[in-house]
């Protein structure tokens, strides 16, 4: 039984800088050459980054793909790498676009992934299985392919799939069992969720189970918008012992020497498999080159705790916004209160210190404890820290309108807007807002004031998890000797807004403790009512806090992007109508 010595590329491309992923995988495959790699993967649509979106319509960037993908080729082999084949996704197309007046049947835009070989593009294969729910529009972008590409390497057979094509059962990877493949190489743009990870291994086993062969899973990593990816790489026997996987969130080539069966009988070129698959074939090189150094095992890497893998999430979809949008710095407002201390101190981690303003905004509502607080964090991270009076501006508001109540207490956080705001505009700060998915779900927010921003690090974190994100990230710094970065007061305190006097979340919404499960249970479980109820919630409780869900879809719809981490996030997974008269009460 051959060797195969693979090397997966956990990388971090950006979406649209077709030249600068082109350099990554140049300098990733001379990693790859180095380790005595005999064959390297990269992660879906590569070349271009992913999700492109609606980029996939203009023509000129589909073509730049393409000659991208070429003039990588012809790279790889002027860098002395030309006999490594290298799997590598990009975005092709055989037609128009299918939105288009020129459009052909069966004919246009194409999620792929081709073999680079001696300088040339030797093998490509189109995406099967085109998911259609969540965060995924690929029906809109893509047509599915009917083929699978088995390329020879060296007298074994390699398969090549594509993310959702391991999702579903049937198709490619029943085709490759028909095959008889020895290898299933399936390179992957999968999004992070919190515990994704538990669910993929099972899948994996599965569709190696289905396959009969070993299967080589590599997934990017990095921050695109509301998207974090976090690599999870892997490689999985064909009876579903886990060989070697890689660590989430960090750039990673994972080499792994796999034992794989020398091809034999196969299915003649144009055969047809399972679901009217079509095998494609093609040849590189009569034999391995023989593996150099000792044996390659690419490791297993531990899980760690949800509040570790959430944390990690959210820095890194954090940082590659800020770096990949070429923001120098960013500014928030700093309360004192817990979703400040998070926010401020997950942007410490993710950009260093000196590139965070954190700024203190007191009122006459401001206690003594929180701008105690807000100060003590920010002498704990080192960020840049400023205190802004409002009060000032809020009198000469008073002085020239007559306000009161509600509006009084907008009024101050829109203050707070406009100083962050025109802070950005001087000095060139992202601005963060602060406020956790609780409060987008019920709506509690002002809008221009709190919600002023441009990204939202907690967008999609519940407040309960708030809670335990600070705990976990104190616990973390004390376990490594160092500085505990959220005061303690902070995590302890009852949370408020502080815009009028003693004021209290809790005056205007339940307990967070029983507020947060009913949410769950109808934005991410698509619960209704009688569901809620039936799940042992407060029937009273439950339509107050439906009532507060349903008519803040306008302000939802208007918020800052942030990563998502959770099977539903406000936004590209939740997509509901703002004019909208159902009600689950009837």
């Amino acid at each position: 039984m051959p060797t195969l010595r693979i090397a997966l590329s956990q990388v971090n491309p950006t979406v649209g800088d077709l030249a600068g992923n082109a350099r990554l995988v140049r300098s990733w495959t001379r990693r790859a050459a180095d380790a005595g790699a005999q064959l390297v993967a990269f992660p879906e649509m590569m070349l271009t980054g992913y999700p492109v979106e609606d980029l996939v319509f203009r023509r000129s960037f589909v073509a730049a793909s393409q000659a991208a993908l070429d003039r990588l080729a012809t790279d790889l082999a002027a860098d002395g790498l030309g006999d490594l084949p290298v799997v590598v996704g990009y975005l092709d197309a055989d037609g128009p676009p299918q939105v288009s007046g020129d459009a052909q049947p069966g004919r246009g835009a194409r999620n792929a992934a081709a073999v680079l070989h001696g300088g040339a593009v030797v093998a490509t294969y189109f995406k099967h299985h085109l998911p259609n729910y969540g965060v995924f529009d690929e029906d809109r972008y893509f047509l599915p392919g009917d083929m699978l590409t088995v390329v020879r390497i060296g007298g074994v057979d390699v398969a090549l799939t594509i993310c959702e094509d391991l999702w579903q059962a049937g198709g490619p990877f029943a085709a490759c069992r028909q095959a008889g493949v020895g290898l299933v190489v399936n390179i992957n743009g999968s999004p992070y969720e919190l515990n994704k990870d538990d669910i993929r291994l099972p899948l994996v086993r599965r569709r190696a189970a289905e396959a009969g062969a070993p299967i080589a899973y590599v997934n990017m990593i990095g921050g695109q918008d509301e998207l974090v990816f976090e690599g999870d790489s892997m490689v999985v026997s064909a009876d579903g012992e886990l060989l070697a996987r890689a660590p989430q969130f960090v750039e990673h080539l994972l080499v792994h020497d796999l034992d794989v069966p020398a091809a034999g009988e196969t299915v003649a070129e144009g055969g047809r498999l399972a679901d009217g698959i079509r095998v494609v074939r093609a040849t590189v090189g009569d034999s391995l080159p023989p593996l150099s150094g000792p044996p390659a095992t690419g490791g297993l890497i531990e899980p760690v705790a949800d509040e570790a893998e959430v944390w990690q999430a959210l820095v890194l979809g954090l940082r590659d916004y800020v770096n990949k949008n070429r923001f120098p710095s960013v500014v928030l407002g700093l309360s004192g209160g817990i979703d400040s201390a998070v926010v401020a101190t997950l942007a410490v981690d993710a950009l260093g210190p000196e590139r965070v303003v954190g700024v203190s905004l007191p009122s006459q509502h401001s206690s003594e404890h929180s701008r105690e607080d807000a100060a003590d964090l920010a002498k704990r991270t080192g960020l840049d820290y400023r205190i802004e009076p409002i009060q000032p501006m809020v009198d000469t508001f008073l002085a020239n309108m007559s306000l009161s109540g509600v509006a009084v207490e907008n009024l101050q956080a829109r203050v707070r807007g406009v100083i962050l705001m025109a802070l950005s505009n001087q000095e060139g700060h992202l601005v963060l807002t602060t406020g956790n998915k609780s409060e987008l779900a019920v709506g509690y927010s002002t809008l221009y004031g709190d919600s002023v921003g441009g990204f939202n690090p907690v967008k999609d974190v519940w407040k309960t998890l708030i809670w335990r994100l600070a705990t976990w990230r104190n616990a973390d710094a004390t376990r490594r000797g160092a500085t505990p970065p959220i005061p303690e007061s902070s995590i302890g305190k009852p949370p408020s807004a502080e815009l009028s006097p003693g004021q209290l979340d809790s005056d205007t919404l339940p307990d967070y403790d029983v507020l947060d499960p009913i949410l769950i249970g109808y934005v991410d479980g698509d619960l209704g009512r009688d569901g809620l109820v039936a799940a042992g919630h407060d029937p009273a409780i439950v339509d107050r806090v439906l009532r507060m869900v349903d008519t803040a879809e306008y302000k939802r719809r208007q918020s800052a992007p942030g990563t998502k981490i959770s099977m539903k996030a406000f936004g590209r997974d939740r997509r509901l109508p703002i004019t909208n008269r159902w009600r689950e009460d009837g």
